[in-house]
């Protein structure tokens, strides 16, 4: 058998029938795939330039405006990279897109940058839920959270007022070196994922 990726396949049509060789293959194989990751984020927030009508700015743009915010306020830079591709998940899944962003990034940051980009929808309801007869405090059943206050801030400072076409965003490719950073370390490592999620 082959032992390079390119071209070889498993032995086994269930996965039950695998053998060590096909799994260590598979391993190797997944492991080369996620190389392209960074690409693959990147491509995924090109795409958000074209979706969403009725905003005055894209989400592309709005990303970008919530990701320069953070970075001109001296957030680091898994708070940076959070803001980035906090809407990411957008087009998949527009009722639940805030956990989609979230898995994106659990592997690769803190568990407080997960937490936040996960309950960011919630928070961010807190400025328009009323309008339509929703419950604006939802946030508030958090309120003991230790990162309740930093999710409000994401929401107040970067997410919620990012929707404005005077402001002077940076480039999609000003934050290339940022998510090829994040998102090339080796996943789940405790230097960067480690600690205890309340």
């Amino acid at each position: 058998m082959n032992t390079g990726t390119a071209g070889r396949i498993v032995s086994f049509q269930r996965m039950e029938d695998g053998t060590r060789e096909d799994y260590e293959f598979l391993d190797r194989s997944e492991r080369e795939y996620a190389l392209g990751l960074p690409d693959t984020i990147l491509g995924a927030l090109n795409k958000l330039d074209h979706t969403l009508q009725g905003y005055p700015v894209s989400r592309l743009e709005h990303s970008l405006q919530a990701a320069t915010r953070a970075l001109r306020d001296g957030a680091d830079d898994e708070l940076v990279a959070a803001a980035l591709i906090h809407d990411v998940g957008d087009e998949l899944a527009p009722y639940n897109h805030a956990e989609i962003a979230a898995g994106i990034l659990r592997p690769y940051v803190r568990p407080e940058v997960t937490w936040i980009v996960e309950q960011h929808g919630l928070f961010q309801s807190y400025y328009y839920a009323h309008h339509s007869g929703g419950n604006r405090d939802g946030r508030d059943r958090f309120r003991d959270h230790p990162w309740y206050q930093a999710c409000r801030d994401f929401c107040a400072n970067w997410d919620q007022c990012s929707f404005d076409p005077a402001y002077q965003w940076q480039p999609l490719s000003s934050f290339e070196p940022l998510v090829r950073r994040i998102f090339t370390r080796p996943p789940h490592d405790p230097r960067y994922v480690g600690g205890v999620t309340p």
